[in-house]
Parts: C-alpha cells; structure tokens; sequence
C-alpha cells in the first residue's frame, strides 16, 4: 500500500523548509485574485507564519514571514472567503488579524479574552464573523464591525475540556467544534441573535469518538463531515439537515452518523480534509497520510468509504495538518512537527 493502490499516486513535488519549530497548521487562500496562483499559509511553534506562493518557474518561494506579533505557537491561521484577511490563533491567547495590501501584511487587530492558548480560528462563510476556540473550553463568536473592529457576539459554554477545532459549516450559519472531552458540538443562532449548541454528537448516543476529537471537515456541498480522533478513526456524518432552522435539532432531524474507517492508521489522527473531487485526506502521528474515496456501489445501510492509498514516512515526525489546494484540486499540503511543509500531486484514477 505504500505509495500507491493500482494506479494512483500520491508524488512529492516540493519541500517547503523556514519554520524553526514544528509547523502545526496550513490554510490555502481560497481568493487568491484572478491569475494569481495558488498561496498558501503555514503556522509554527517558531511564532511565525509564513506566506508561500509559486513563482513563474514553479518553485516554490516563502514571500513573506508574519512575526513579532504572536509571542508563543502560532497554533492555526485561517483566511476570509474574500482572501484578504488571515487570522492567526496562538498560544499567547490571542487571535490576530492581517490584512494584506499594498503588497505586504499588516496586523490590524489582535483579539483578546480567551484565558489561555487559542487552538483554532474559523471564518463564517459570509466572512462576518469569526469563531475562536481554546484551552479554556469556551468557543467565541467575534463580529466584524467597521474600521477593523471586531466584537464579541457570543461565548459558547458546553465542552468540558479543551477545544481543538472550531469550523463553520460551508454555507449555513452553523457552527461545528470539537474537543478533548471526545464530543463533537454543533452550534446555531436562534434567530433573536443567541447562540445554542442544537446538536451534541458522542460516542454513546451517535456512534461518536471514544477520545480526543482533533479535526473536522465538510464536502464541498457540506451534506457531509469527516472528523478523526485519537482514537484512531475517522468518522464520516450525514449532515444534510438545516439545523440552523429552529424546528431541528435535539429531539427532532439531526445529523447522524454513516461511517467509521477504522485500521488505517497506527496512531492518533490529527487532521482530515475533503477535497472538491470527494478524495478524503488524513495525517496522523505515525507519519503517515491517508487518501480515501466514497465506494460507487455503496450498501443499503449507508455509503462506504474505501482507501485509495496510504503514503507511508510522509513525514519524518507526526502530522498535524493536511489541505487540499481549491485552485488545483489535487495538490495536497502537509505539514508536521519535523519543522517542513510537503506539497504533493495526486495521480492517477482516484474512482476506479
């Protein structure tokens, strides 16, 4: 399995090397600008975040480095759907936010209440609001007000322990975060500008993790969520049901659970991704990556989801994130604690 399944393979094309620490975290400009290329932002344990872009002859170059802001791990970076802000979460408990014009980034807010380590930040898919989560358990919802003024709309208060990912749902106003309590909470606004959480997905009631839940992902049409876990599995949801719309929720339609894949990977599994052509991407901290496809003949009790293939010493340490390039569907990024970024290209039928 090392490498390739049939006719499918996962080539390394560049090495992207600059981080001083481990690099925990990428995000993909999903705006880039018409004819730009694609770019990409990583975050470390260096306090930095770089800026990498591709130049004319196809390499790839740092262009910039966002430092002496954070003054701890830059944790995660997430860009607007317009692509002109990046938000960064560090551990410091501070969420910055960067703007880029006249050809260079300038920090134009640093958001501040969280007690300690910011873990994650996620923009809503209209880009006016902005979640963040942390160690201290709490999910906050920031508003962007003119003049680069961001205020605070709502504090989720639910999971017992630390939050690690906080991602909005590709098109609706609903809100998905998932913890160290093994829980994974969907979060939605009643209307009257309160935030609830309308869904809890556990291990005892919805087939859910069994410990640390790490990472979360929706499809492109968002009617379906990966999520992986310590527990060493991905797990596929049905979350076709609006549940933004008061009438659904606990008691009533919710989003349930489809498929558990189970055995591909040795250790705990930090990040999942799902690209625009439906390829499942997973990085894990036995170095290795993962690339799974929904079956075409699927059963009766729900859709199957089979490996394509499995890269085996992707990385020389542990994976912390995996991303799917949307210009270039098919370019995969990764990025470990070895300090190095990895670009690679799928080849080959991934639907045979």
């Amino acid at each position: 399995m090392n490498g390739s399944s049939g006719t499918v393979e996962l080539r390394e094309t560049h090495r992207l090397t600059g981080h001083a620490d481990r690099a925990w975290a990428l995000a993909w400009n999903p705006n880039p600008g018409s004819g730009v290329s694609p770019v990409l932002a990583s975050c470390g344990g260096d306090k930095t975040v770089r800026i990498w872009k591709r130049a004319p002859d196809g390499a790839w170059q740092c262009t910039d480095v966002l430092e002496d802001t954070h003054n701890r791990t830059v944790r995660s970076c997430a860009w607007s759907p317009d692509g002109k802000l990046l938000a960064t979460a560090s551990f410091d408990a501070t969420t910055a936010i960067w703007e880029y014009s006249g050809g260079e980034f300038e920090c134009v807010a640093t958001l501040e209440g969280h007690e300690n380590e910011v873990k994650c930040a996620s923009w809503s898919p209209s880009g006016s609001l902005l979640a963040t989560c942390s160690r201290d358990k709490a999910v906050w919802i920031w508003e962007m007000q003119p003049g680069n003024e961001y205020e605070c709309v709502a504090v989720l208060q639910g999971h017992i322990q630390d939050v690690k990912m906080v991602q909005w749902h590709p098109i609706l106003d609903v809100l998905v975060s998932v913890s160290y309590d093994n829980t994974i909470r969907v979060w939605a606004d009643d209307g009257d500008d309160e935030w609830h959480c309308v869904q809890t997905l556990t291990e005892s009631d919805n087939c859910g993790h069994s410990s640390t839940v790490w990472s979360i992902s929706f499809n492109q049409k968002g009617d379906r969520m990966v999520t992986c876990s310590d527990d060493r599995t991905l797990k596929i949801w049905d979350t076709s049901i609006d549940l933004s719309q008061p009438n659904t929720g606990e008691g009533h339609e919710s989003w349930r659970h489809v498929s558990t894949l189970t055995g591909y990977h040795g250790r705990t599994i930090f990040s999942a991704h799902w690209s625009s052509e439906d390829v499942i991407a997973s990085g894990a901290g036995d170095d290795a990556i993962c690339l799974f496809v929904k079956e075409k003949s699927s059963m009766v009790d729900g859709p199957s989801y089979r490996l394509i293939l499995k890269k085996e010493k992707a990385h020389d340490m542990d994976i912390n994130s995996v991303r799917w390039c949307p210009q270039v569907p098919r370019l995969l990024a990764s990025a470990s604690d070895d300090g190095t970024v990895k670009l690679w290209e799928l080849q080959g039928n991934v639907l045979d």
